[in-house]
């Protein structure tokens, strides 16, 4: 009993030490999973759907049949592509529901390569303008109006291995100017970082009760690169590095009706904030001028590629609290003619994750050189910063008008 007690004693003299002399106030694993702890990261906006397309079709669109917008979700696909060359325009309004000048552009072409056209380079820019804003100092007095905006162009190049797999990767510079124009953000700079993806796909035809399938599979992480910072005296924060795989399946009903179903997963591969001790005042426990952790692990100073494997396992509600740091998004779409489209999807995002679950509506036209498309969300929750969010896409098929232009 004595050394049980001594034992105690101990333990509680260097608690009081390492914790400032203070009581300690812990929460348990289980208390842990009922709180939010979103992951954040800068330059959220590279996680933005361009398209109308799979827009629709609740963000999927890893594995789905390539067009020129297929850039951003899987580099890899472009290789597979029909046409010879392509450009695609869209636009959003973005967060209507509380600002009403804040857009959304992203345009993206292809070519392609190699004698046997089994390769194709690519290239892309994304544009989010931030409408404009009123700058004030620590008094409250105006420094002004500036028009932030960040932008990203991609340079990318896909290639079949074989004639079922292929193999594509983008190079992308980004630069985040959140404070241009503005007369009193002294010491703040542009962002900027070097990023790049690489992205995996696989299609094959296969038989399901004896009717023929296009199935295909894909797999990408996009956006490995630097931290990016706005200070020389700030800290730099990870750029939004993302893993996403998918499947998807296409049914022929028949010589006019066509059915693509899309599934994927999608998680972000940026360090989860770690939970620390805070003291009987609800402050921060500190030791040797650090917080202390007691669930997770620390993010600060983790390099990049760390960040990124250590994301798969620094939850601090342990693999439970992992599991939600996947999403999942799924659509259907439905061709008729190969002319007219309409599709659905579904978005869902664990509350404690953000809490992002919304379903999508889309339709698409097809002419002989043109592709209209259009895409509605509509969260399950009133109030919703994305309600009612319209995109706009127009795809430009240059193989099609070129071949128009030589019947003339």
């Amino acid at each position: 009993m004595l050394k049980k007690n001594l034992l105690l004693i101990v333990v509680f003299a260097l608690s009081g030490y390492v914790f400032g002399q203070k009581p300690v106030i812990t929460l348990s694993k289980d208390q842990l999973l009922g709180q939010r702890n979103v992951i954040t990261s800068a330059v959220p906006f590279l996680t933005i759907t361009p398209d109308s397309r799979s827009a629709g079709m609740g963000d999927a669109g890893v594995a789905r049949d390539p067009d020129a917008n297929s850039i951003h979700w899987n580099i890899a696909s472009m290789a597979f592509i029909p046409k010879k060359a392509g450009i695609s325009l869209n636009a959003a309004p973005w967060l209507r529901q509380l600002v009403p000048d804040v857009w959304f552009y992203h345009m993206s072409g292809y070519t392609k390569v190699g004698r046997r056209n089994q390769s194709a380079v690519t290239s892309s820019i994304r544009y989010f303008s931030l409408g404009e804003i009123q700058f004030t100092d620590e008094f409250g007095n105006t420094n002004g109006n500036a028009t932030p905006y960040e932008i990203a162009i991609d340079l990318g190049y896909a290639t079949q291995l074989s004639d079922h797999f292929s193999l594509g990767g983008n190079m992308r510079f980004i630069n985040s100017c959140l404070t241009c124009g503005s007369t009193g953000t002294i010491g703040s700079n542009s962002g900027q970082a070097a990023a790049g993806d690489i992205g995996v796909y696989y299609k094959k035809p296969i038989k399901i009760n004896k009717k023929d399938v296009r199935w295909a599979m894909g797999a990408t992480i996009t956006n490995i690169g630097n931290k990016l910072s706005y200070s020389s005296t700030a800290d730099r924060d990870f750029i939004p590095a993302n893993l996403r795989f998918g499947t998807s399946f296409g049914f022929k009903l028949d010589d006019h009706n066509e059915v693509n179903f899309n599934f994927d997963i999608n998680k972000l591969l940026v360090p989860t904030f770690p939970v620390y001790f805070t003291n009987a005042k609800g402050g921060d426990s500190i030791f040797d001028g650090k917080r202390v952790i007691q669930y997770g692990k620390d993010h600060k100073d983790v390099p990049v590629i760390n960040g990124i494997f250590q994301s798969f396992s620094d939850a601090p509600g342990g693999f439970r609290e992992e599991l939600k740091e996947y999403n999942i998004s799924t659509g259907l779409e439905y061709w008729y003619d190969k002319q007219f489209a309409v599709r659905l999807g579904y978005f869902n995002e664990a509350d404690t994750k953000g809490g992002r679950k919304y379903a999508t509506f889309g339709i698409g036209l097809r002419y002989e050189v043109f592709g209209i498309d259009a895409a509605y969300l509509q969260p399950f929750t009133q109030r919703h910063p994305l309600q009612n969010t319209i995109r706009f896409s127009l795809l430009f098929d240059i193989d099609a008008f070129k071949k128009q232009q030589e019947k003339k």
